[in-house]
């Protein structure tokens, strides 16, 4: 007899299925649940970091730049209330154990610490898509906010209004995918009507965008945007990853457009570490690295160049 049933989900080693659908990441290739085990986020990796960011807050002051470091952070270290019996303790993320060994240093001032405004925020509103890694415009917008703050920028109040796209339409997050079959739902649009225009990619972006494969264009892709309407008239330079993104992503929320809204000029690199000859070129007021609270495993590298970043990226991805 012939059942129309669906077949039952297929679980995912890397994923944790949580109350009311919501998905979160526990493994992959940086181990996401074990860096908040003991040991963890290792203490030779927090000193790392810090001389790291006191690296960077010296070297941007003797440029003139205003330097600000954030972690986007791990749905684990955020949405609590939906991780229903997943052992582990959420105060040993890594981004809050930097935050305190932070403490005492010059890096301190540079610091934008999102876990607590998303923590204060999470039971109000949705901040992560229930299937995907990734910011809602909810969680983007949160941590755009606090961006503008901490530089002492009032943070644009407009863009709820004009929000633009279908806010019903079903899809597929990063982690879905991971299911079997691919679990979906409904998402909201994450696109509003701006004055910002792109003025610059990078020959990365450019082929690949050529290629229908623009969202392809990862670690080594760069793109500057100019914003006449802009109220703030100053130049802000953000390396950063997924959650900053070069593209409006429709789905998910991401930094860039928002701040390429806010400023007269915004540099978006995709890079964990900072091109320091791109910075003496552009002379930018604002200097921004974001990094994804998983990634913080793997140190940045201290020199590098964008342009021999892309061209690495151009050979792996066959451009």
């Amino acid at each position: 007899m012939r059942s129309d049933a669906p077949a039952p989900e297929a679980p995912h080693p890397d994923v944790y299925v949580g109350r009311d659908g919501w998905l979160f990441l526990t493994g992959g290739s940086n181990r996401v649940l074990a860096q908040y085990g003991v040991p963890g986020f290792s203490r030779a990796a927090l000193w790392r970091w810090r001389r790291l960011l006191e690296d960077r807050v010296r070297r941007c002051n003797r440029l003139g730049i205003r330097f600000a470091h954030v972690v986007a952070p791990e749905k684990l270290s955020v949405q609590l209330d939906a991780l229903d019996g997943l052992e582990f303790d959420p105060d040993r993320a890594p981004a809050l154990r930097l935050a305190r060994w932070l403490r005492l240093s010059i890096a301190q001032g540079a610091w934008i610490d999102l876990v607590g405004p998303f923590r204060a925020r999470a039971r109000a509103s949705a901040l992560y898509r229930r299937t995907d890694s990734h910011w809602t415009f909810a969680g983007g917008l949160l941590a755009y906010q606090a961006i503008c703050r901490h530089l002492g920028v009032a943070p644009r109040e407009d863009f709820e209004a004009r929000r633009t796209g279908s806010d019903d339409l079903m899809n597929t997050g990063d982690l879905g995918l991971k299911l079997d079959p691919p679990r979906a739902e409904v998402a909201e649009s994450c696109v509003f009507a701006s004055e910002a225009r792109r003025v610059h990619a990078n020959r990365l972006l450019l082929e690949l965008e050529a290629k229908g494969r623009g969202y392809d264009a990862h670690i080594g892709a760069q793109a500057v945007f100019r914003n006449a309407a802009a109220p703030d008239p100053r130049r802000l330079v953000l390396f950063g990853d997924s959650y900053a993104h070069h593209t409006p992503n429709p789905r998910t929320g991401t930094l860039t457009p928002l701040l390429a809204d806010t400023f007269a000029e915004v540099h978006m690199l995709w890079s964990t570490s900072v091109d320091w000859a791109y910075l003496e070129r552009v002379r930018p007021d604002f200097v921004v690295t974001e990094i994804a609270e998983r990634f913080m495993i793997d140190l940045p590298q201290r020199n590098f160049s964008i342009e021999r970043l892309a061209e690495l990226a151009m050979a792996r991805k066959g451009v």
